[in-house]
């Protein structure tokens, strides 16, 4: 990745280096003259999470958008993946989109959407960077006369709205089911109530009065326990939980029990494969995926590959492969039949949609898979050497792996969009997954911090 690119687009805290105000209009610049054209006006979608930073942020970047004579059209809070869902229907050039996704408050990010829908890959995001660090925007400066409008989209929500709610079958409806959800303060606070409502369910939304500063709070797919409570207290059939801006979905079944992205992952892909609809017999999980997801999809008969961790390696996978279905444990899912990017929203609705055709319970089809035990902790860092050269490091984690065996696994890795040391082990039982997890942590904390 380039300086200001991680593996999610740009991230950091808001107002420091690179998430400021001037880089944001820096960025408005570069992006607009790379998707700018002659004889063409060109045009970018620009949406936000509900983080107070993000008016900021917005500003800059459609000041620098027009500034270089192309127009900006402003859909104000939305989810990232209705974004994407915008700029490819509404046949923009380019989709921005203001949000840290689960990170706290502190942060913000920006992430770009080709025309397409798609996430912008490698050489177009180092294009972006090139420009900015080359500092001579100037030069690319239209006439006074030809600078960029800023436009309002009004019924930007309704529309996705629309979208969604034709991703779940026709031939199904959602009348009498008690559903709860979970919408972090975040961005899909307004856009899931009504989605689901529509659709017929009886609704209660949990999170869904963001003020600036309380989007993730204690809430959303990082903390699904109020809505679990909510869930068994209301008698719901289901439970969902999004993240800051919407495009992570965690599940609670009617039991109040949590479900993981990876037993979502397996509970959708089972029903597509029972249903004929599972596209070369494939799904693409990452390496973080619980070795319980490999154990499921042997008994289904599905086959499965991985990929490094992060969604834009699971969706590269996937259009390489042909598959339609792909995720990460953490709940990002990608369902390739319905959207180009994960949505948080339609994960609900196909896990609902599993529901419907089985007949069944989510508890039921959450026996589908069974979870191994496992054990993360996040451990801040101030430098990120590799860590094959760090040899306490190496020695701690393969001390781990020879005293587990075939009876579990070690993953350390560096967070994509955030400074910090991820450290995950599998195991047979909670106790040793504990132990030897804090074992390779303490030698993390000590050499990285």
């Amino acid at each position: 990745m380039g300086e200001l690119f991680g593996t999610d687009g740009i991230r950091g805290i808001a107002n420091e280096y690179p998430m400021t105000a001037e880089m944001a209009l820096n960025i408005g610049r570069a992006t607009a003259h790379l998707f700018k054209k002659k004889g063409h006006v060109a045009k970018i979608i620009v949406g936000k999470d509900t983080r107070i930073s993000g008016y900021m942020f917005e500003s800059a970047l459609v000041s620098g958008i027009c500034s270089m004579g192309v127009n900006a059209i402003m859909v104000g809070v939305m989810p990232t993946p209705g974004i994407a869902f915008l700029t490819s229907s509404m046949r923009a050039d380019a989709g921005i989109v203001i949000s840290a996704s689960h990170n706290p408050l502190q942060d913000n990010g920006i992430k770009i959407f080709s025309s397409e829908g798609f996430k912008l890959p490698d050489e177009k995001e180092l294009a972006i960077e090139d420009f900015i660090f080359a500092n001579n925007s100037h030069k690319h400066h239209p006439s006074p006369g030809d600078l960029g409008k800023v436009y309002r989209l009004d019924d930007a929500r309704g529309r996705y709205t629309v979208f969604l709610k034709h991703t779940f079958p026709k031939e199904f409806t959602l009348e009498g089911m008690g559903i709860v959800l979970d919408c972090a303060n975040g961005a899909t606070y307004r856009v899931a109530p009504d989605t689901f409502f529509e659709l017929g369910a009886e609704v209660t939304t949990l999170f869904d009065h963001p003020d600036g500063v309380n989007i993730n709070v204690n809430c959303g797919s990082q903390h699904p326990d109020k809505l679990a409570e909510e869930v068994v207290k209301r008698k719901a059939v289901v439970g969902f939980a999004f993240d800051g801006d919407g495009d992570r979905l965690i599940a609670v079944d009617e039991k109040g029990s949590v479900l993981t992205g990876d037993q979502i992952l397996a509970v959708c892909a089972g029903a597509m494969k029972k249903e004929g609809t599972l596209a070369n017999n494939l799904v693409v999980r990452t390496v973080m995926s619980n070795i319980g997801l490999g154990v499921a999809f042997e008994k289904l008969g599905i086959d499965s590959v991985f990929t490094k961790v992060g969604d834009r390696y699971v969706l590269e996978e996937m259009l390489n492969r042909g598959a339609i279905i792909g995720g990460e444990d953490s709940g990002h899912l990608l369902f390739l039949q319905h959207h180009t990017t994960g949505d948080g929203i339609i994960t609900a609705l196909q896990v609902l949609t599993a529901m419907k055709r089985e007949g069944k319970p989510l508890s039921k089809l959450a026996k589908i898979m069974k979870v191994f035990p496992q054990d993360l902790i996040n451990i801040d860092v101030k430098a990120r050497p590799d860590l094959s050269t760090v040899p306490e490091i190496v020695k701690a984690i393969k001390d781990v792996e020879e005293a587990l065996g075939n009876r579990g696994r070690v993953l350390v890795r560096y967070s994509g969009t955030q400074n910090m040391c991820r450290v995950m082990v599998e195991g047979p039982t909670h106790e040793e997954t504990k132990k030897y997890c804090r074992r390779i942590a303490e030698v993390v904390k000590k050499k990285l911090t």
